[in-house]
């Protein structure tokens, strides 16, 4: 190492311009020492905070790690391979933070306490001294200063002491301090050295030991897992680049056949309106009134989940309850100026909502799906299948029916026709198969220009004059508030069959014939013809009562009985065999448009539950009122059995009571002959028995009075 530069301390006494000049460079020196150390030393302070940061980072990965598999994640929160993947990283992590850990240490005593120590005590210490010397220096000036303006005429002995006093005190306060400065500035030199080798060796060495711990801890075992990870990592991300460009080709695609539904009402010739569908979603306008005649729209997204319609707005996590819509009645309105709207009233009647869709594409399908989802079409298994037969259905009912016999001409077969049967049926279709109708035409069951009651009869209102006669009212009015008149005792109360469905009157008319199902079938037809044609929608929903009486029609709200129908009266019964919601009967009544005293009334409803329960209800119903009206005729007939043999008992009895009269008032007649009987005492006193047989003949009383 090349000599070190040193002040002179043997000239401090003098204390010459020369050697003043020299301080001034090491003073320089000092400075420019100071200055670098305390740049050199905040490096250093970044490469160990950096260091404590690493170590404090590497420390919390590791614990992050750890705590994967406790986390909840929505998406592939139950890998169990990157979890058990991702606690092997996090044991060797976490020996890597010990590994900094100790690193830390190492840099905090063999780095940053060397300079640190050189910063504060050395260089402090130069400053120090500095100061003292200049203060030293003044005072030595002003002494001498003092000294060289002593008097030569007028001396003082005293003054003369005290100045040459102060000027030994300052000089050698003034020697010593510059020798004390020029020995810190010269150990300086080799300070400044020690304090640039001391910490970059131990940077190095503490650098080196981390070095050896890592190759310690990273074994082979472990190349061998960062190798896997890293295949793993490579197949991934091949992978995702697969995806990617599967992504992007589905996003070409989607973006060219797109195109056209940009439009927001698009072309209905190149999109087909699908009007068996059972599930529907999209955005749609709801209005809201504010005011009286004001009302805004809102936009929002609409969905159907089973029988409900949905409602969400963008944002919101889950959808909310709009509406009912089982059993609810659709169609599309006006509404001020805005296209494509429609309105769903619930089954009740109590809520409406009007809503407008895009195009007149989505105004189409919003409503079939509405009206398929009330029929609750979307129970069965094949729900679209089903919706697309009951569409075809209600199209070939608004379809002007031909005659039975052109329907049936192909199925009748020659020279051969089944004998007409009574019997019921509890299923059937609109192309039935009998033969026994197939020569009749649509006329001779129901008459084109026969009038459709759509709704039933209210409450408040008067019976039906013919109703009511073949009922046995007799044109009473029902009674508003429900109930009974003079009898307090429910008719049904004592009905061993007690069953009750909702249905809804779709409508009634009467009918000329009452012994074939296609009888209901045909006045299901018309029906439905005439509802579509004229747009009702409305449906009156009631409770069906059936019991071994009558059938009843009950307002679900007041628990008013809205029509009566007796049981024996019910003569034709019939399910629809493709729509098994609906159902009807034939009530035969008094009175009506025929010219005879009978006339037949057809009834068609619809029910939530299938027709083919409610007819095997009334079936049933009937075969217990045979039954039962069969076994009152047994019990009346051996009540009466029962009376004759009693009153042959009572006539036979009788006749046995006479009898013995008779022997009694023989031996009485016997005892009255004897000789010594007074003849005061031969009266004869008849028993109370004869006397009080009040039906004895004129014969019985002449034998009494000859013997």
């Amino acid at each position: 190492m090349p000599g070190i530069d040193k002040l002179p301390i043997e000239e401090t006494l003098e204390d010459s311009p020369q050697t003043r000049s020299l301080l001034g460079v090491f003073e320089e020196d000092a400075t420019a020492i100071s200055n670098y150390m305390n740049q050199l030393y905040q490096a250093m302070h970044r490469i160990y905070d950096a260091q404590n940061e690493l170590s404090a980072a590497t420390h919390l990965t590791s614990k992050l790690l750890k705590e994967y598999e406790k986390q909840r994640f929505p998406l592939g929160g139950d890998d169990e391979v990157m979890s058990s993947t991702l606690q092997q990283f996090s044991k060797v992590i976490d020996e890597l933070s010990s590994c900094h850990a100790v690193l830390s240490t190492q840099l905090a005593d063999a780095m940053m306490f060397p300079i640190s120590q050189f910063k504060e005590r050395d260089l402090k210490e130069i400053l120090t001294l500095k100061e003292v010397f200049q203060i030293a220096s003044n005072d030595h000036d002003a002494a001498i200063s003092r000294y060289s303006r002593l008097s030569k005429k007028r001396e003082n002995d005293k003054v003369k002491y005290e100045v040459t006093e102060d000027v030994y005190t300052s000089r050698k306060k003034q020697h010593q301090t510059m020798m004390h400065y020029f020995c810190a500035l010269n150990t300086l030199q080799y300070k400044k050295k020690i304090a640039l080798l001391e910490p970059l060796l131990g940077y190095m060495q503490a650098q080196i030991s981390f070095f050896k711990m890592g190759s310690e801890n990273l074994n082979g075992q472990l190349e061998e897992f960062l190798a896997n990870i890293g295949t793993s990592v490579q197949n991934v991300r091949r992978e995702m680049d697969g995806d990617v460009e599967t992504m992007q080709q589905t996003i070409e695609d989607l973006e060219v056949a797109s195109d056209p539904l940009y439009l927001p009402d698009p072309d209905p010739t190149k999109f087909p309106i699908n009007r068996n569908l059972t599930r529907k979603a999209g955005y749609l306008n709801a209005r809201n009134k504010t005011g009286l005649v004001s009302s805004t729209w809102d936009r929002q997204f609409y969905f159907t989940q089973g029988g409900n319609l949905m409602s969400q707005a963008r944002g919101d996590v889950a959808g909310g309850l709009a509406m009912d819509i089982d059993n609810c009645s659709v169609m599309a309105v006006d509404c001020e100026d805005r296209r494509y709207c429609f309105q769903i009233t619930s089954f009740d009647g109590k809520k409406s909502s009007i809503l407008q869709a895009e195009s007149k594409k989505d105004h189409e399908e919003w409503i079939c799906t509405i009206n398929n989802i009330s029929k609750q079409i979307y129970l069965s298994e094949n729900p679209e299948e089903t919706a697309a037969r009951v569409n075809q259905s209600a199209l070939e009912a608004v379809t002007p029916s031909p005659s039975f016999q052109q329907r049936h001409e192909s199925l009748r077969p020659g020279g051969q026709s089944r004998p007409p049967t009574a019997r019921t049926s509890s299923s059937g279709s609109l192309g039935s198969e009998s033969t026994n109708l197939a020569a009749l035409s649509l006329d001779s069951l129901v008459a084109p220009d026969t009038p459709i009651q759509f709704d039933i009869i209210s409450p408040v209102c008067e019976d039906q004059p013919g109703q009511a006669k073949a009922f046995g009212q007799g044109g009473r009015r029902t009674n508003p508030f429900g109930e009974s008149g003079g009898s307090t005792k429910s008719e049904t109360e004592d009905s061993i069959l007690h069953q009750l469905f909702i249905v809804r009157f779709l409508g009634s008319m009467e009918v000329k014939s009452d012994d074939h199902p296609d009888v209901v079938y045909e006045t299901m037809r018309q029906i439905l013809a005439a509802r579509a044609i004229h747009n009702i929608f409305r449906m009156t929903e009631s409770h069906l009562l059936v019991t071994c009486d009558c059938l009843k029609l009950i307002d679900p709200q007041t628990q008013v009985t809205r029509l009566t129908f007796p049981l024996p009266c019910v003569v034709l019964y019939a399910t629809h065999q493709e729509n098994k919601r609906l159902f009807g009967f034939v009530l035969r009544t008094s009175g009506g448009r025929s010219e005879s005293n009978l006339s037949s009334v057809c009834y068609i409803f619809e029910s939530n539950n299938e027709g083919e329960k409610i007819c095997d209800s009334v079936g049933l119903a009937k075969q217990i009122a045979l039954h039962a009206e069969l076994d009152r005729r047994a019990s009346e007939k051996q009540k009466e059995i029962e009376r004759v043999k009693e009153k042959q008992q009572k006539e036979l009895s009788k006749q046995k009571q006479i009898e013995k009269d008779l022997e009694e008032q023989s031996r009485l007649i016997a005892a009255s002959s004897r000789p010594n009987q007074a003849g005061s005492e031969g009266q004869l006193v008849l028993s109370s028995s004869q006397s009080e047989e009040s039906d004895l003949g004129e014969e019985g009383k002449k034998r009494e009075s000859e013997a």
